[in-house]
């Protein structure tokens, strides 16, 4: 069994000129039909994941963490769901941090209740529970270091392993997603060379080293802020880690 990795966006904190903010469709064949999840819906996602699937199609929502450029898109994702002109939908998935409903609500300036609770199913993410299970997706979430709660990906279809970032510094959250990836999608907004604030994003240098570390058969570096050139991101990751490694563009498809 295999899985689909398209990135729909992966401009880091917020769009850029050339994609939106994070947001990644993972898809797999299961029971005669294809399945599809989305690991965060950051600004302007929503859009371009019509290029790639029905967004009526989608099976789960997993979301990082509550920041803007990986949940906001959520808002828009609620009208669709609520005003499509096919009718009414089932109410979807939605695997996030504490609070999850309460935030996405008032950021549609919708009451606490229902809030977006008749559009979605709102599950929190608990790491030291067993992993969420969807379709043929077995989905583990790791702790990781952010302001805010926040939560690396290990998605796994039969022997493969998908492992994604989210939004992290240098922890054991991060080191323990990457172990043995077959693919290893990781945040690169800072540079070595700056004078960076602890907890709070990845150097191309720190992927680099713990995708080493890890042994991560691939790596591709993505949420490289617009402010900076993301080849120096690649520069320094290619010279801690000597596996494949490239960087990520908005509608680019690895299969893992």
């Amino acid at each position: 069994m295999s899985m689909q990795l398209t990135i729909v966006g992966c401009s880091g904190s917020y769009p850029g000129p050339d994609s939106p903010a994070s947001c990644y469709l993972v898809q797999a064949e299961h029971e005669g039909r294809t399945w599809n999840i989305l690991m965060d819906l950051g600004n302007g996602a929503l859009g371009a994941l019509h290029r790639y699937v029905d967004p009526l199609d989608i099976d789960a929502v997993f979301l990082s963490h509550l920041h803007a450029d990986h949940c906001i898109d959520m808002t828009s994702y609620y009208v669709l769901r609520k005003y499509h002109p096919s009718g009414e939908q089932e109410p979807l998935p939605v695997w996030g941090p504490r609070r999850t409903a309460r935030r996405l609500a008032r950021a549609y300036d919708l009451p606490k209740k229902p809030g977006m609770r008749e559009e979605f199913v709102f599950h929190r993410l608990r790491p030291e529970e067993d992993p969420v299970e969807v379709g043929p997706f077995s989905v583990t979430p790791y702790a990781v270091d952010h302001p805010v709660e926040a939560y690396a990906f290990r998605v796994q279809v039969g022997d493969r392993v998908l492992a994604y970032s989210g939004d992290t510094g240098p922890c054991a959250g991060f080191d323990a997603v990457a172990q043995e990836a077959d693919l290893l999608l990781a945040e690169a907004s800072f540079v070595s060379s700056a004078d960076n604030p602890p907890s709070l994003h990845l150097t191309g240098a720190e992927v680099g080293e713990t995708a080493s570390r890890a042994g991560a058969a691939r790596v591709v570096l993505t949420h490289v802020p617009p402010w900076h050139d993301p080849f120096d991101a690649l520069a320094e990751a290619k010279a801690v880690y000597d596996g494949p490694l490239e960087l990520a563009s908005a509608g680019t498809v690895y299969d893992v």
